[in-house]
C-alpha cells in the first residue's frame, strides 16, 4: 500500500503530464505565443474587453461590464481564499525537471487564476454577446493550456478552475434577471 498522502500522489502523477506539457515551450514560437496569451490573460485583454463593449455597445456595454467586474472582484476573492488554504507548490517548484517559462504572480498552484477568470469572464461574456464565442472561446482555451505549457499549473489546477469559473458565472448569470447562456 502507497504512504504517500493522496495530495503527494496526485502531485506525482501530474508531474509527468507537466513535463511532457512544459516542453512545448522548448520551441522558442511556442513560448512567445503562450507567454504572450498568458500576459493578455492576466487581466489585460478582460479590461480591452470591457471597455469595447461599452464603446460599442453604450449603456447594454456598460450593463455587461459591471457584470464582468462583479463576476471578477468574487473570482478574485475566491481565488485568493483558495490560494492560502490550500497551498500547493506550482509544478516547477516541486519537480526540477519542469521551467517555469515566465515568473508566476504568486506562489501557489491551485487553483489557476488565470483560468478561472478567463471562464467566468467568457461565460458571462458570451450570455450578454453570444457572438464574440468565435474569439472568447479559442483565447480562454488558450489561457488555460498556457498555465500547464509555461509549468505554472497542474492539469487539475486548470480542471478545477474552469469548475469553480463556470459555477461562479452560472450564479452570476441565475442573480442577473433577464440574462441567460441560453436565451
Amino acid at each position: 500500500m502507497n504512504r504517500l498522502p493522496l495530495h503527494k500522489r496526485l502531485d506525482a502523477g501530474e508531474s509527468g503530464w507537466c513535463l511532457r506539457a512544459n516542453r512545448v515551450c522548448a520551441r522558442a514560437a511556442s513560448r512567445r505565443y503562450f507567454s504572450a496569451i498568458s500576459r493578455l490573460g492576466d487581466g489585460v485583454a478582460w479590461y480591452v474587453l470591457m471597455a469595447a463593449l461599452v464603446v460599442a455597445d453604450g449603456i447594454d456595454g456598460l450593463v455587461a461590464s459591471a457584470h464582468l467586474a462583479a463576476t471578477g472582484v468574487i473570482a478574485l476573492a475566491l481565488y485568493k481564499l483558495l490560494k492560502r488554504w490550500t497551498r500547493r507548490p506550482r509544478p516547477f517548484a516541486a519537480d526540477a525537471r519542469i521551467r517555469a517559462w515566465v515568473a508566476p504572480l504568486d506562489e501557489f498552484s491551485f487553483p489557476s487564476g488565470h483560468t478561472l477568470h478567463a471562464v467566468a469572464f467568457t461565460v458571462v461574456a458570451l450570455a450578454h454577446y453570444p457572438m464574440l464565442s468565435w474569439l472568447l472561446i479559442p483565447f480562454t482555451a488558450s489561457v488555460a493550456l498556457s498555465r500547464v505549457v509555461l509549468g505554472l499549473h497542474y492539469p487539475s489546477d486548470v480542471l478545477a478552475a474552469t469548475a469553480i469559473g463556470v459555477a461562479l458565472a452560472s450564479l452570476s448569470l441565475w442573480l442577473v434577471p433577464g440574462v441567460s447562456l441560453f436565451a
